[in-house]
């Protein structure tokens, strides 16, 4: 029998059991749409990683404060106000660090803007100029505040455009608004920039010279972090170490291990992050190649079933000159066919569910094509694999026994 006889006979055993292959099929289906999907999924949160972290700026180092204590109660790094704005000016000393080629200090409030007859709650961070470059930002409309800005404590305040728009503001700059009740004069709008890796608009904020917001919005002298850019991607080590021994020394720390700061590297943070997607991906994808796995197994049972049904057909091919490799290939083709239907058709459900889901949950699900065809392969080599021992049990039936069967 050749290749074109053994496929037709194949199609038509399948097609004389619709609904029993259709079940088959739907079950490979779901398992190769749910690889698809979760492995997609995995993928789409790391891209959304590396977006946000590239967002907070190149070559960074972020300084934050050590944890407090209260009675018995440690809390969280961060809790602690060891850093001030002193020190940021410290660290911008080119003779003490020569490897850090920006810092932009930042402390934060929370703060009602009221523009007319509109009001917005939003964050309030106070800064210095160097945040733009510091932090990979830029301004859309008007401008940045300046330096004789900083050094007068000026009440110039920069929207992120969601809060431009909140207020009501289409023509922000040289409007005059309130931040708790204290009038300021916006000057520019930011640039878009999305939002972060835990889901903060980035856009959603207000930007006031360091100095004005300590003096009229924070009351204190302390700073919640301290962005510092390094000179480039290799002096990061160098930039580190120049930035903890000038803490240290003023903060009069003798043992580093004593230190109440904590310096957080861009690269580590992206590592952590991505290692945590990768994580997650491989359970919900192991999870999916369960399915897959249930998939095959249901290829398997209605294979056997079909060769329990078809004895007697058997029995009269090989009657009538049909070898057991005749017979072996004709079930392989039949069960390498209910995966690669099963493949194809649920790598489109994969596909189209990624269009789809994407509106409704807050990730994208990002789909390669060559994942896609891997799918699909690995569909048709289950259908094949579940099909090896019933087309084996069918191609070793001795005639004389399968045509005596009622």
């Amino acid at each position: 029998m050749s290749w074109f006889e053994t496929l037709r006979s194949g199609l038509e055993a399948i097609a004389s059991h619709r609904l029993r292959s259709g079940l088959t099929v739907l079950g490979i289906l779901i398992g190769i749409a749910a690889v698809i999907m979760t492995v997609g999924l995995g993928e789409g949160a790391t891209s959304s990683v590396n977006s946000a972290v590239s967002a907070l700026g190149t070559n960074l180092l972020i300084v934050s404060p050590g944890s407090s204590t209260t009675g018995l109660v440690r809390g969280g790094f961060g809790s602690e106000s060891t850093l001030t704005y002193a020190n940021a000016v410290a660290l911008a000393d080119k003779v003490d660090c020569p490897d850090i080629a920006g810092v932009a200090p930042q402390t934060q409030t929370p703060g009602t803007l009221v523009a007319g007859e509109e009001n917005w709650t939003t964050t309030v961070y106070g800064t210095t100029p160097a945040y733009l470059s510091v932090r990979n930002r830029s301004v859309a409309e008007g401008s940045f505040f300046n330096n004789a800005e900083l050094n007068t404590d000026q009440n110039v305040v920069v929207l992120g455009q969601t809060t431009a728009e909140e207020l009501g503001l289409f023509s922000p700059v040289g409007e005059d608004i309130t931040i708790n009740d204290i009038p300021f004069t916006v000057i520019g709008v930011l640039n878009s920039a999305g939002s972060s890796s835990t889901s903060t608009n980035l856009d959603d904020m207000a930007l006031v010279p360091i100095t004005t917001a300590q003096e009229e919005l924070t009351g204190s002298v302390s700073v919640s972090s301290i962005y510092l850019e390094a000179g480039s991607s290799s002096s990061m080590g160098a930039a580190y170490d120049e930035a903890t021994d000038e803490l240290l020394n003023l903060h009069g720390i003798n043992d580093p291990t004593n230190a109440d700061f904590t310096i957080t590297s861009q690269s580590s943070l992206d590592s952590t992050l991505t290692s945590v997607d990768n994580t997650l991906t491989i359970l919900l994808g192991g999870i999916a190649a369960i399915s897959l796995l249930v998939g095959g197994i249901g290829v398997m049972n209605i294979m056997l079933v079909s060769v329990t049904e078809r004895v007697r057909e058997i029995g009269l091919r090989k009657a009538l000159g049909a070898t057991p490799k005749v017979i072996l290939r004709q079930f392989l083709v039949e069960a390498s066919t209910l995966g690669l239907a099963g493949g194809i058709l649920g790598a489109v459900l994969g596909i189209v569910g990624a269009e789809v889901i994407p509106h409704f949950i807050s990730n994208k699900i990002a789909i390669s094509g060559l994942a896609s065809i891997g799918a699909i392969a690995a569909a048709m080599v289950i259908g094949v694999v579940a099909g090896v021992y019933p087309a084996l049990r069918a191609a070793q039936l001795p005639p004389i026994e399968a045509l005596r069967t009622e």
